[in-house]
């Protein structure tokens, strides 16, 4: 490919996106090959292209190629690659200490950001706070916290849901591949019900949620139950949002069986929605929040909020470990909150949607492969479907996802497939990207249909 400059933008000003080479470019063959030879093929990437440097929403890779962002590293930089404030907290905890373990000799920051999720999560109730590494392990934390409130052990999920790459966590997921297969045994006592899938079961919310219950109640029973796991928007199943009514009623249901109802907030929390957590926009107030990615930066943070009582049935020495809201970290994630609130980015989530959602419509319009939109704020999808089946039989066509992703990738926009049948993209950019760079990314999106 010979050399374009796909925007205008002085050399050291992550601005917008610049194809230099091929994409990938000598320089990130080069490590690829290293990879190969050093990092298991389980590892996979999605583009081997070696990433030097980034800022807001933009990236550069090892050949000086730079890519409009709309994936934000699966919803991690919410606020943006590098921000200063954030760089700045971990720099200064750096310089005082990086570890004692909270469990051994406590520290503030911990502290603050048990405060800080508390009074953002959904409910006005008293809460408490464990602060772990990954989403995973704070689901797994959240299980067997519920557990030990309840006395239960049963453990009811979503279909379509994804909540990790532990043994549990598999277990709960929905799609086997790549996630699960070939990795069993899996823990028992895990159970999927069906979900709201508007697009594809028709369904109104209270009618969805009664034929949740239903299967609830007959395949395993209230009174074993010690959990539901719900993500209020799904992230990997292809940003299922549940018609409205349906949480709720899930909600209603838990409470009055004393099921501890729990929302995976992971990728869809920490302002992703234009609100602080999506469990918001649709009247849910769950016993349990679980949290990571977006939440300090692109520093590995993880943890469960929820009701005082339920989250003090651990006895001491229960919860915990080694690197569970490590200093720097944590000082990151107390920035990202102040950064949320000074910069007014939960507002900046409503912006990208209210610009991003009309201009999808628009090529839905014009293509027909695109059947649904849906999501909220700066978490929006569209759903592909084979050309002429949008009001019939909505077959996957994953192969068209593919393609356009790989478009996107060779003009200088990064974008993100997901959904059950590989037939979804996702539209993750962090809260700072700019309308011209959604606007031209949304240009190369409308080259690539184009070319189907």
């Amino acid at each position: 490919m010979t050399s374009v400059l796909t925007t205008t933008e002085t050399d050291d000003a992550l601005a917008g996106r610049r194809i230099v080479t091929e994409v990938p470019g000598p320089r990130s063959l080069a490590l690829h090959e290293r990879r190969l030879k050093a990092v298991p093929v389980g590892v996979a990437s999605t583009l081997p292209v070696y990433i030097a440097r980034a800022h807001g929403a933009v990236i550069e890779d090892v050949d000086g190629n730079r890519f409009i962002d709309l994936g934000a590293g699966i919803g991690v930089t919410t606020i943006g690659h590098t921000n200063d404030a954030v760089v700045e907290a971990a720099r200064e905890q750096l310089g005082d200490f990086l570890h004692t373990l909270f469990t051994i000799t406590p520290y503030e920051s911990y502290i603050r950001v048990a405060e800080l999720v508390a009074e953002r999560t959904p409910g006005s109730f008293a809460k408490k706070t464990v602060l772990v590494n990954s989403g995973a392990e704070a689901v797994e934390n959240g299980v067997k916290i519920a557990r030990k409130a309840t006395g239960r052990r049963g453990v009811a999920v979503l279909e379509h849901g994804y909540h990790g790459r532990t043994s549990l966590t598999m277990a709960m997921n929905y799609k086997a591949m790549p996630y699960g297969t070939g990795f069993g045994p899996f823990p028992g006592d895990v159970h999927h019900a069906p979900s709201s899938y508007p697009f594809r079961d028709g369904l109104t919310g209270e009618q969805a949620a009664a034929r949740t219950i239903d299967y609830l109640e007959k395949h395993i029973g209230a009174a074993d139950l010690a959990i539901l796991v719900v993500e209020p928007i799904q992230g990997e199943g292809g940003f299922q949002t549940p018609a409205d009514g349906f949480l709720p009623a899930l909600q209603r249901w838990a409470n009055a069986n004393g099921v501890v109802i729990a929302a995976d907030e992971i990728q869809s929390g920490m302002g992703r929605t234009g609100a602080w957590f999506a469990s918001e926009h649709f009247g849910f107030e769950p016993d349990l929040v679980f949290f990571a990615k977006g939440i300090a930066g692109g520093l590995p943070l993880a943890g469960v909020t929820g009701r005082a009582e339920i989250m003090d049935a651990a006895q001491p020495g229960g919860l915990g470990g080694t690197f569970g809201g490590n200093p720097v970290a944590a000082a990151a994630a107390v920035a990202v909150f102040e950064q949320i609130e000074q910069q007014d980015l939960l507002a900046a989530g409503r912006r990208i949607e209210a610009r991003l959602r009309p201009a999808l419509e628009a090529l839905a319009a014009d293509f027909d492969v695109i059947a649904d939109i849906r999501g909220k704020g700066a978490m929006l999808a569209i759903e592909l479907v084979e050309s002429g089946t949008a009001d019939g039989a909505k077959t996957p066509n994953p192969a068209a996802v593919q393609k356009i992703a790989a478009y996107a990738a060779q003009h200088g926009v990064l974008i993100l497939t997901a959904g059950t049948w590989g037939n979804v993209i996702r539209f993750l950019p962090s809260l700072v990207i700019t309308d011209a760079q959604l606007d031209d990314a949304v240009a190369v999106l409308r080259e690539a249909l184009e070319t189907l």
